[in-house]
């Protein structure tokens, strides 16, 4: 197996959709130096991009970014001229049901990603190339993904701004479950049930409110293509969550101070570009900061 080494030019980055996410994007590799081109159906969003130096066209190859809904996604590359050696990856928060839809027609070329980064708005006008500045960008190795692509990908992730957390899409899936599509629901219930309590408890609401009810203002249909594609690992955090709330309280906001109070150092490391050793890196908690040649260079958690 061949593996591209970081002296070698860096292959165009083509972009299918041009909303929050892969405006952000695009405009982050513009800044990096990277060539970008894009597409997307929203002529509005095509001109957006197009001012910011964007190439906007439907003929795109070296690494193809889907950041598209992930109802929209099986579809994304549909009436695109897409060089059939581009190595495809997407954005999508769900990655099972991506990976089900695309990896068929893709096989190894197909690279699930998914950064951990966003907010609440949406649309090309929240486009923000420091978006990904920081962020944790999984990205799936999957037994049949060519490791080649996954660097490729990971090259676009770190040129971003992101680290790059190597994962598994069942791995993936299951853990946002716990820290994005639960939180989504608890905000939503949250924000319902303080409607209930009715005017002055809204009146009286500060900051603990507004930050435990920030992600309600997401678009619902987001939301619900979100939790819904990824139902089973959904429903068993928040099954979870249910056992906790049972707990006395004093137990359970101790356990819970814990958690936070207890965030650990980081040490760094270097790993061979190797699939185990990439995978183990993501299980101990960690991250990919740098690319060398046969290598990565990360962290892990103090005591990972």
């Amino acid at each position: 197996m061949s593996l591209p080494v970081p002296t070698m030019a860096a292959p165009p980055v083509g972009v299918v959709g041009l909303g929050q996410l892969g405006g952000s994007l695009a405009a982050a590799l513009l800044a990096a130096g990277r060539d970008v081109r894009g597409w997307d159906v929203d002529p509005a969003a095509r001109e957006a991009a197009a001012a910011r130096g964007v190439r906007v066209t439907r003929e795109l190859g070296g690494v193809v970014v889907l950041a598209v809904p992930l109802p929209a996604m099986a579809g994304a590359l549909d009436g695109l001229d897409v060089d059939p050696a581009a190595t495809v990856t997407d954005l999508g928060s769900v990655k099972g049901p991506v990976l089900a839809a695309l990896a068929p027609s893709l096989g190894g070329r197909l690279v699930g990603g998914h950064p951990m980064c966003g907010t609440e708005r949406s649309g090309h006008e929240a486009t923000d190339p420091g978006l990904f500045r920081g962020a944790r960008w999984a990205l799936c190795l999957e037994p049949a993904t060519e490791l080649p692509r996954w660097l490729r990908a990971a090259e676009v992730a770190l040129d971003a701004g992101a680290e790059v957390v190597p994962v598994t899409a069942a791995e993936h899936d299951d853990a946002v479950a716990a820290v994005s599509h639960v939180p989504h629901l608890l905000a939503a219930a949250l924000a319902a049930a303080a409607g209930e309590a009715g005017p002055l408890a809204l009146s009286l609401a500060a900051g603990s409110f507004r930050d435990g009810t920030r992600v309600v203002a997401s678009d619902p249909a987001f939301v619900t293509a979100m939790v819904e594609g990824n139902a089973g690992p959904t429903a068993a955090a928040l099954a979870r969550v249910r056992a906790q709330l049972d707990r006395p309280w004093p137990d359970l906001v101790t356990a819970g101070h814990a958690v936070r109070a207890g965030s650990a150092g980081r040490r760094p490391v270097r790993v061979p570009v190797d699939r185990a050793a990439l995978l183990a890196l993501g299980r101990a908690g960690g991250a990919v900061r740098r690319r060398l040649a046969a290598f990565v260079e990360g962290w892990v958690p103090e005591g990972a």
